[in-house]
């Protein structure tokens, strides 16, 4: 092999390790809009609609089969006390739908996918952040609430 095609195949083949790590570990990042067509962003949207409207037997259809025993599994006094707290601190479907548009960042690596919403307030009283990160499992073409 001469000196000219041996250096293409080393340049191509060191080219091409970046491509093979990223494949293997297979991550995506989804910012924004966009993150409301993927699965998980529908799910993010309609779950935290149903603890909004206090909906958690419903909500909690919408979780890992393993987060749902552990909900059932709680007492009904912590559950009820998990419920308000979780009511309270929710959004509706629009408001959370319209924060993930302004600050969401889905990231999908394989089977597991994590939802980050940031949000930044500046008023009188100065400068706010809110972050909330939810994880997700993804099971074919569903996508599943988990811990």
């Amino acid at each position: 092999m001469n000196a000219r095609r041996w250096s293409a195949v080393l340049l191509s083949a060191a080219l091409s390790v970046p491509m093979l790590v990223h494949a293997e570990t297979g991550k995506t990042e989804i910012k924004g809009a966009a993150i409301l067509e993927h699965p998980c962003g529908k799910v993010a949207v309609k779950h935290m609609g149903l603890v909004h409207a206090g909906k958690m037997d419903e909500a909690s259809k919408l979780s890992t089969p393993d987060m749902q025993a552990k909900w059932k599994a709680m007492p009904e006094k912590d559950r009820a006390m998990m419920s308000d707290m979780m009511k309270e601190m929710s959004k509706t479907e629009a408001e959370f739908a319209a924060d993930i548009k302004a600050g969401g960042l889905l990231v999908v690596e394989g089977k597991s996918a994590t939802l980050t919403v940031e949000q930044h307030h500046k008023d009188a009283n100065g400068t706010s952040s809110e972050k909330l990160t939810q994880n997700y499992v993804l099971d074919g073409g569903k996508c599943l609430v988990t811990r």
